[in-house]
């Protein structure tokens, strides 16, 4: 009985349940854990040949922990659409630690222009890898999607450090603290639409309960849009809020000026601690498989809907991630 339960295990649905906030954490942990980056190249390999093996039926000789283990290993490495292993950096699995050091630096050299340039620079040629290796295999971002937006956003970031920066020197130190937070969060809200114009644009499916599509709408890929950019700016805030605090108190207990190198080591550690956290609870803010009312979609899709046999109230779709 327990082998044909395990068969029947579908691994391309979530183990948890997606419709309740600590279900969608669960999940989230298992995706973003960094300790994935850590699997050797037969460690993945393994992965892969029992996820193969389990959907086309074969007996893996696993137990339930393991198989879903052998789950969460292969969707830190391989692209979802295609199969490809994806680049290091690229995986979901290091956004912690990449963030934690980009996120460190850049509250740590936030006073030098020269310094706010490239850590603006690096973080938002960081992110084109991210966005590149996490594309769609059904709508691929094209080449001049990746660049438009890679140039946008950094000049957006460098605008909004720079000229901040300018703002809030004669403001107490705790102030200019909070400019590469500001930075981060017009970054994102600019990069993300710019990425998905084609979505903007043409409209993404929707699909009843079942997963039968009903259409494509602009609405649901703006709905969809705006749910990823404010979750991205809620995983950056506490990484980029809470160090601040506590290098002021530093700061003025003299500890950064009898130690000023330990500033950099301090906020990367910090940014680590917040990220681990913010990463997944703030991925798990909405569903990824998101819904809305038939009302607010275009009138075309509608109608279209209400002459259906059966009509429906509410949609879903793929919000992105």
């Amino acid at each position: 009985m327990q082998s044909l339960e395990i068969k029947q295990i579908n691994l391309d649905q979530p183990r948890f349940d997606q419709s309740t906030y600590f279900g969608r954490c669960r999940h989230f942990f298992n995706t973003t854990n960094p300790l994935n980056i850590l699997c050797t190249g037969s460690e993945l390999a393994s992965a892969k040949d029992i996820v193969t093996k389990h959907r086309n039926g074969e007996s893996t000789g696993l137990s339930e922990d393991e198989l879903w283990k052998a789950k969460n290993v292969y969707d830190s490495a391989f692209h979802p659409d295609t199969g490809e292993k994806m680049v290091l950096i690229g995986r979901m699995s290091a956004q912690v630690p990449m963030c934690m050091i980009i996120g460190g630096c850049m509250l740590t050299f936030y006073k030098s222009t020269r310094e706010v340039v490239f850590w603006q620079w690096f973080n938002q040629s960081f992110n084109a890898v991210v966005n590149y290796t996490n594309r769609s295999g059904k709508t691929p971002i094209t080449v001049e999607q990746l660049g438009t937006s890679y140039v946008f956003a950094t000049t957006g970031a460098l605008a909004a450090a720079l000229g901040l920066n300018a703002l809030v020197k004669k403001s107490p130190p705790l102030v200019g603290r909070f400019v590469p937070f500001a930075a981060i969060a017009v970054a994102n809200c600019i990069n993300i639409p710019l990425m998905r114009m084609k979505e903007i644009n043409e409209g993404i499916p929707v699909m009843d309960k079942n997963g039968n599509e009903l259409g494509n709408s602009k609405a649901a890929a703006k709905y969809g849009i705006t749910a990823v950019t404010f979750s991205r700016i809620v995983m950056a805030a506490p990484g980029f809020v809470i160090p601040p605090f506590f290098m002021n108190y530093l700061e003025k207990r003299g500890f950064l000026a009898r130690y000023p190198r330990s500033s950099a080591p301090i906020q990367i550690l910090f940014c680590g601690l917040c990220y681990t956290f913010a990463t997944p609870l703030a991925c798990a803010l909405f569903p990824q498989k998101a819904s809305i009312s038939v009302s607010s979609l275009e009138p075309e899709i509608q109608d279209r809907i209400r002459k259906l046999p059966t009509p429906v109230e509410k949609v879903y779709f793929n919000k992105g991630l």
